[in-house]
């Protein structure tokens, strides 16, 4: 039941906010996009990726010793080696894309990446389900992404293979975001909040991008 309860209250957090309706999403999808936008994107996102592995790894220290802990550590295991860093695989991303090797944040991903952070200093559930925000979405995203270079952008498996890899272990780790939060016994009014701060913080993060887009790519 407290599953449910925990479903729930992440798909009322996302209502309006799923970001595969995002317009810059849509354009992704389409083949749409402008040159340079998908370079511009990889370097944005970099910094996401980055900082993943020290959010999980914060979210598991401030856990007791138990399930939820274990889903956390094993997707910690992940994100650090299978099939190898994430980080090392999105450079190859990175790279097909055009990105450069360094970028600084933008405001939009400083607004993302600063939420993760409050979200952690507020406790392992805000910031667990602040995760699971994505989480959720994330197998469909990985594989709509992976579709959309491989048919309109020309990538190769290699520049795919960080939204592959994602797709694969998304579908096999389904729902462990909410299997965790669940274990814990979340007060879905928590959760609810803190997937609220997330979903505003991705979607901005997006409509970052389709205003720094070249005005004819977004007609």
């Amino acid at each position: 039941m407290h599953t449910e309860q925990i479903r729930d209250a992440l798909a009322e957090a996302l209502a309006g906010r799923q970001l595969l309706t995002h317009p810059f999403y849509r354009r992704w999808e389409a083949g749409t996009l402008a040159e340079g936008e998908l370079a511009a994107y990889a370097e944005q996102y970099r910094l996401i990726e980055r900082a993943l592995p020290a959010t999980l790894n914060d979210i598991a220290a401030g856990l007791p010793d138990g399930r939820a802990r274990d889903l956390v550590e094993s997707n910690l295991a992940d994100e650090l080696g299978v099939p190898a860093p994430h980080t090392a695989l999105f450079e190859s991303f990175a790279r097909a894309a055009g990105a450069a090797s360094e970028a600084e944040a933008t405001a939009a991903t400083s607004a993302l990446l600063g939420a993760v952070r409050q979200a952690s200093l507020v406790g392992p559930v805000a910031a667990l389900a602040m995760v699971a925000a994505y989480e959720v979405q994330a197998a469909d995203i990985a594989a709509s992404k992976a579709e959309g270079l491989r048919h309109h952008y020309g990538m190769d498996a290699e520049g795919t293979r960080f939204w592959d890899v994602h797709t694969s272990q998304e579908v096999a780790h389904a729902d462990w975001s909410i299997e965790a939060l669940a274990d814990l016994e979340a007060d879905p009014a928590v959760v609810r909040a803190a997937a609220q701060v997330a979903a505003d913080a991705w979607w901005d993060f997006l409509t970052e991008r389709e205003e720094l887009a070249p005005a004819a790519s977004t007609c």
